[in-house]
């Protein structure tokens, strides 16, 4: 349906993509996932035609939308667009946004809009919300009556530029919902996301891009597995973790907490992990202050999507012995309720460096 040959764009000097190429066929799930400004939304852009590109063709069912001869309205009604910022209007009930451009552009009946409005809402369970305003709905409310808007014109092809980055994370699995039900009824869509669990669940294929090219493709399982290349590896090795370097009692805990928070979000952990976390790494990190004077500490954070469980990995140099050893500690931090918070805890001697992990319940 979509076939992109020797795409670019350029920003004055910037260039912000430089030689895609893809070829998307009907039916297909489609993520493209990489590092902030690295050109995916740009990219989803100039297949809209929002950003003109600077060179290369767009091919829609066979058709050069790049073309001067193109029809490039009617080619936009079979794909649209939804964003991460909604882009309701405000001033217009849910219904009203809903069968405005299917009147205007569709030539339908207000009637006959309305109908096909209320359906579209029930698809994505908000029926009841057809009277209401914008400013009377939820973030992820206001994304899926987005969805439903863009539905209503009857696409072929919809382009989610990360629809869920804006929501609170107790709201982005409902609209991750809507778009699993799409995917199932065989909607053709591209989807820039940072929802990694939901790119490996969901896609066919994957992108990765880095540098304004698609730098490696293919099935998530390859891509999150088994990546081939050392930049996908990388990027895919930093999405589940966070490591931090400490080589002084005088660390600023308050950007390493304000970090794990942003990290728990991507996660989407819940709120009582995310709280336990919090005191946990600031307990520990209590306990190694003093070693800090004379050695250096690595702390890595990780959340395993398989097991559903957070590890903290403490690495520390110095002599052979277990810095977190209740024996050794002084009372008030041997009986300091941290303990309780965690599954397991475990000691290793690791290339002369003294490794302690650290299971969450």
């Amino acid at each position: 349906m979509i076939k992109v040959e020797h795409l670019s764009k350029k920003f004055g000097n910037l260039v912000v993509l430089e030689d895609v190429n893809i070829e998307i066929r009907e039916g297909e799930v489609i993520s493209i996932i990489g590092p902030s400004g690295t050109g995916k939304s740009t990219l989803l852009r100039c297949i809209n035609l929002l950003e003109r590109p600077s060179g290369g063709s767009i091919f829609i069912d066979g058709v050069d939308i790049l073309d001067s001869k193109t029809d490039v309205p009617k080619i936009r009604q079979k794909m649209n667009m939804v964003f991460q910022s909604f882009n309701l209007f405000a001033h217009l009930s849910v219904m009203d946004n809903l069968t405005i451009a299917p009147v205007k552009l569709l030539g339908k009946s207000k009637k006959e809009a309305e109908e096909s409005a209320m359906k579209i809402l029930t698809l994505v369970g908000l029926a009841d919300k057809a009277c209401n305003f914008p400013d009377e709905l939820s973030g992820g409310q206001k994304q899926r009556v987005a969805i439903a808007r863009c539905l209503a014109m009857e696409p072929e092809i919809i382009l989610f530029d990360e629809p869920t980055s804006s929501l609170d994370p107790t709201m982005v699995s409902e609209v991750l919902s809507v778009i699993r039900r799409l995917a199932k009824d065989g909607m053709t869509m591209v989807i820039v996301t940072h929802e990694m669990d939901f790119a490996r669940d969901l896609s066919n294929r994957v992108l990765y891009m880095d540098e304004g090219v698609i730098y490696e493709e293919g099935t998530a399982a390859q891509i999150f597995d088994n990546p081939l290349k050392e930049k996908t590896r990388a990027f895919i090795n930093r999405i589940r973790s966070i490591n931090y370097h400490i080589n002084s009692p005088r660390y600023d805990p308050h950007t390493m907490s304000a970090e794990i928070e942003a990290f728990c979000e991507k996660q989407i952990l819940p709120l009582k992990t995310r709280q336990n976390l919090l005191f946990i790494v600031e307990e520990i990190l209590r306990i190694y202050i003093p070693h800090l004077y004379t050695t250096s500490l690595e702390m890595t954070l990780a959340y395993s999507e398989k097991k559903q469980s957070v590890e903290l990995v403490f690495e520390s140099g110095g002599e052979a012995m277990n810095p977190l050893d209740k024996n050794l500690l002084p009372d008030e931090s041997a009986e300091s309720p941290v303990w309780s918070m965690m599954q397991s805890i475990d000691y290793q001697r690791v290339n002369d460096k003294n490794r302690v992990t650290l299971i969450l319940h």
